[in-house]
């Protein structure tokens, strides 16, 4: 059965800013794709193609599935709030309740999807973070 997760499929109509928001802001990488019939790209962390991406004209109406969110585990996280806020994402960061406190982090990419990152319990918040943990911001 089921032995890891493998990719998250996104639609958009703003490649460029998808790209952007995951490549540039996140660490993200272009990889190969195979020449589907569709545009879109791959993005990659380290050797695993982990969200494909896929170019539509307009987004559709009603919206497609159920995702709620989707979650990568992540490292740097004051670096991590300190970018997302310089390019004034709206964000939400919390400790984990029970024995492991890790720090999660939320906000959305261009297209609304809700991202979550997972940071090292022993990882140094920013200093505010308290002001953080309401309603994404």
């Amino acid at each position: 059965m089921i032995k890891r997760p493998d990719h998250f499929t996104i639609v958009t109509d703003q490649l460029e800013a998808t790209r952007a928001f995951y490549v540039d802001l996140l660490g993200m990488r272009e990889g190969p794709r195979p020449a589907f019939p569709v545009p879109g790209l791959w993005l990659y962390v380290h050797d695993q193609p982990v969200l494909h991406v896929v170019v539509v004209e307009s987004m559709p109406t009603p919206r497609r599935g159920a995702l709620d969110h989707m979650a990568y585990w992540a490292e740097g996280l004051a670096d991590t709030v300190a970018s997302l806020r310089s390019h004034e994402v709206g964000l939400r960061l919390i400790r984990a309740p029970g024995t492991n406190r890790t720090w999660q982090l939320f906000f959305n990419d261009p297209n609304g999807v809700e991202v979550e990152l997972d940071f090292a319990e022993t990882e140094t918040p920013p200093e505010d973070w308290k002001t953080l943990s309401g309603r994404l911001r």
